[in-house]
């Protein structure tokens, strides 16, 4: 068999230190509760892992060097931190690092504040949160007369009845998609609980 060859391609050669930065490393840093749990809520109602949210974040060097500048000394509103191992990318670790030497801001710090960075994201999906919440709850109604009209079907028609037989299919389609519409929004409820930063 004769073997798949292309000449025309010129892809770009991946440097080492590129290879590198894809890394993935632990991290412990001191975050707010708050901060916590906007990063789990995040990532979970996205379908991201956290450390694509952390690259997101923070590997943009230049923009994580106006989020310290903002940093207030002394910083207002310090809430009770708590200690968290996170798993993230060498690169954004490193880019961290950096900036927080060059600029004199607590690695800590600059997280709290990139997270801030994500309040648009879920003052948005708290809109369609509630929006998903009422669709799901006028789809239950719907299932209700949907199930209602597939009994009167059953008085109605035979069990190996083609239209019997269909509307079965259908209802228990609905039915199931019901339910998984319903974990959806039930996982999206710890959305109501990030309140906005003070």
């Amino acid at each position: 068999m004769e073997k798949f060859q292309n000449t025309n391609l010129n892809l770009p050669p991946a440097s080492a230190s590129e290879l590198t930065g894809m890394q993935s490393v632990r991290a412990t840093f001191r975050l707010s509760k708050q901060a916590i749990q906007t990063i789990n809520v995040v990532a979970a109602q996205l379908g991201i892992r956290q450390k694509s949210l952390f690259d997101h974040l923070m590997e943009d060097a230049e923009r994580l060097a106006s989020v310290a500048n903002e940093i207030e000394q002394p910083i207002s509103g310090v809430q009770e931190r708590v200690q968290k191992t996170f798993v993230i990318s060498r690169k954004t670790l490193t880019n961290l690092e950096h900036i927080s030497q060059s600029s004199n801001a607590p690695r800590d710090m600059l997280i709290e504040y990139s997270v801030r960075r994500l309040q648009p994201i879920i003052e948005k999906e708290q809109e369609k949160q509630e929006k998903r919440k009422k669709i799901v709850k006028e789809f239950k109604q719907m299932m209700i007369g949907a199930r209602q009209l597939l009994e009167k079907a059953g008085d109605l028609l035979d069990d190996d009845d083609p239209v019997f037989s269909r509307l079965t299919a259908a209802v228990n389609y609905s039915l199931n998609s019901h339910q998984h519409m319903a974990e959806f929004v039930k996982k999206g409820e710890d959305l109501a609980a990030l309140e906005p930063d003070a």
